[in-house]
């Protein structure tokens, strides 16, 4: 994040926390792990994936610490942020391993510490002390990693933004009754409450439409006018963006000049605190994205998602951390993009989501204009809820996924009940992602066809002792070792 989005006092502020941070972790080594998604990328469940099967030595092959049997105990410990929530890890597993159904979206920070004991690769680091690691998962919506852009941009700036976009494709619809009513007020009027009401709520219920499964967009700031928590109704939460703002000063006491107070009242009381507190103190971050459902809603949806991805790489400044630059600012080390849900795809088209999802960080990252290290794109499942099997069909065999639909989900005309079980052709992606590119950029809308089925989680066995065995899933491993591996060497 560019130094201008921070005062002076944010800087001493930012630097402090993290010296103290690395003094904390002389003691007892730590990293802190970010992660987040866009519009239902499932992070409650990569969380509640990754710590059950790092406490009940799930199937991880590539993570060599766990491979190569190094590890001599997990265990979770008290968190060191008292006055963040905790991430409540065994409810969510309750629900996913006990129930079958998929946990609740968090929608504020959350944090859980897990510790793992481990014996170090190194012969001459086993001669001082057996090697022990804190990591602090720090659980935060994606909607608010949209919005720390915001700190770079005034009122003006964040209204031009916002209006252009409105005014394009779907959210041209979307945005007619807000974008009316705004185009018909008078800006530099004496400021009404009411009127200030009706142009939020307004706002936000575009916001809403857009977001919302049918369309699935992910380009949304402000982040809390879809999720304001304790800040519903507030004054920082009454405001909208206006269109055409005039280059003069908004006259005093105007409902323009209330817009621009409530703006920056936002970005002070919501956004800068994330950023001191929370989001400048990660050392490592995964985003997750959900490009199926991008793919599956057609071209404005995938667009939409690039982006997004280029708003939220702009976010990170990747390399190498070291004591002294926690003076200057932490900087996140490794940041990796996974696509989610590969389970709902046949495995020969898993490298192809791969690709897909690689193409759309190299896009974003060539619009920032930012070096591509340090960061890593994988396509995971962090709960396999489908196995893969084969049918014949006109004498050929077709390869497919079997699964138990979600109750109410309906697939060609029939509606499941939530304990049947079904097999389903899931769509190819192209093997070669430009094709789809070059589809979006004549915006032919000849997307692939991939069917998006809702799921169950997987009914788990249970051992001798009755504890339910650890969670199935793709390439989890992979990015653990990819975030954890070289701290656990």
């Amino acid at each position: 994040m560019p130094p201008s989005l921070t005062s002076l006092a944010d800087d001493a502020r930012i630097a402090f926390d993290n010296l103290t941070d690395r003094a904390s972790g002389l003691l007892n080594p730590t990293i802190r792990l970010g992660v987040t998604g866009l519009s239902r990328a499932g992070k409650t469940v990569f969380i509640s994936s990754l710590v059950h099967n790092l406490l009940n030595g799930g199937r991880l092959p590539l993570f060599e610490v766990f491979r190569s049997g190094r590890v001599s105990a997990v265990r979770l410990e008290p968190q060191p942020d008292d006055a963040i929530p905790r991430f409540q890890y065994e409810d969510h597993i309750q629900a996913l391993a006990g129930d079958r159904i998929w946990p609740e979206s968090t929608r504020a920070i959350s944090e859980l510490r897990i510790t793992i004991d481990y014996e170090s690769a190194s012969g001459w680091s086993r001669m001082f002390s057996r090697g022990r690691l804190s990591i602090d998962v720090v659980d935060y919506p994606g909607e608010w990693l949209l919005d720390l852009p915001l700190l770079d941009q005034d009122f003006k700036a964040f209204s031009d933004a916002t209006t252009a976009l409105a005014e394009t494709g779907i959210r041209r619809e979307l945005s007619r009754e807000w974008l009316a009513f705004a185009s018909g007020i008078d800006q530099d009027a004496p400021a009404d409450e009411m009127t200030a009401r009706r142009l939020s709520e307004a706002f936000a219920a575009y916001l809403k439409a857009c977001k919302a499964d049918e369309r699935s967009l992910s380009t949304l700031p402000p982040g809390r006018f879809l999720m304001p928590g304790d800040l519903e109704g507030s004054p920082a939460l009454t405001f909208a963006p206006l269109p055409s703002i005039p280059d003069a000063r908004a006259p005093k006491g105007s409902l323009r000049a209330m817009m621009e107070r409530r703006y920056d009242a936002y970005r002070n009381i919501v956004v800068k605190p994330f950023f001191r507190e929370h989001f400048a103190r990660i050392d490592r971050q995964i985003v997750l994205i959900d490009a199926l459902q991008a793919i599956n809603r057609g071209p404005e949806a995938v667009q939409d998602l690039e982006r997004a991805l280029t708003d939220v790489l702009a976010c990170f400044r990747p390399g190498q951390n070291s004591f002294f630059s926690a003076l200057v600012g932490r900087r996140i080390d490794k940041v990796l993009v996974a696509a989610t849900k590969a389970d709902h795809l046949h495995h020969e088209s898993h490298d192809r989501l791969e690709r897909l999802t690689g193409r759309l960080v190299d896009r974003a990252i060539e619009r920032i204009g930012m070096a591509g290290a340090g960061i890593e794109v994988m396509a995971i499942a962090s709960v396999r809820a489908t196995r893969e099997a084969t049918v014949k069909q006109d004498g050929h065999l077709l390869p497919v996924i079997v699964g138990t639909p979600i109750a109410g989900e309906t697939i060609n005309g029939e509606r499941f009940d939530g304990d049947k079980k079904t097999a389903i052709f899931p769509g190819d992606l192209p093997d070669n992602p430009e094709a789809l590119f070059q589809h979006l950029e004549a915006n032919s809308g000849d997307l692939p066809e991939i069917n998006v089925v809702r799921f169950r989680p997987p009914l788990l066995e249970k051992s001798d002792g009755g504890m339910k065995l650890s969670v199935p899933h793709i390439r989890l491993d992979r990015a653990m070792q990819f975030l954890l591996g070289d701290r656990l060497a």
